[in-house]
């Protein structure tokens, strides 16, 4: 019996964490200072900077639910593309681009 309701604890927790989590959609601020837009594609999410020097460019898409995806980041400075992932959590979008798996950057942007 007591293992029947760890179980079904178990269950209720992470369904409970599945429908809790945040959207990646919406508009967010990056560590430049920039707003990027991210919006349902094709692809799954594209990301796409909404002002500053690189205004209008997507940057990215991403594929994923439950508050974690994966896809390609694009530098717009350097116009590199990485493999990434991305983490929605309490108002932050925890993003990391890596080549290799090995050289990885990371960046924290906030939610508008």
């Amino acid at each position: 019996m007591m293992r029947k309701i760890l179980l079904v604890s178990a269950v209720a927790l992470w369904a409970g964490s599945a429908i809790a989590a945040e959207p990646i959609e919406g508009n967010w601020k990056t560590e430049a200072g920039d707003t990027a837009r991210i919006a349902p594609c094709p692809e799954g999410f594209c990301i796409t900077l909404v002002n500053g020097k690189y205004a209008n460019k997507q940057i990215g898409h991403m594929k994923g639910n439950g508050g974690l995806y994966n896809g390609q980041i694009t530098d717009p400075k350097d116009d590199k593309t990485y493999e990434g992932s991305a983490a929605v959590s309490a108002g932050q979008l925890k993003l990391q681009g890596c080549v290799l798996k090995v050289f990885c950057k990371s960046q924290v942007w906030t939610r508008l």
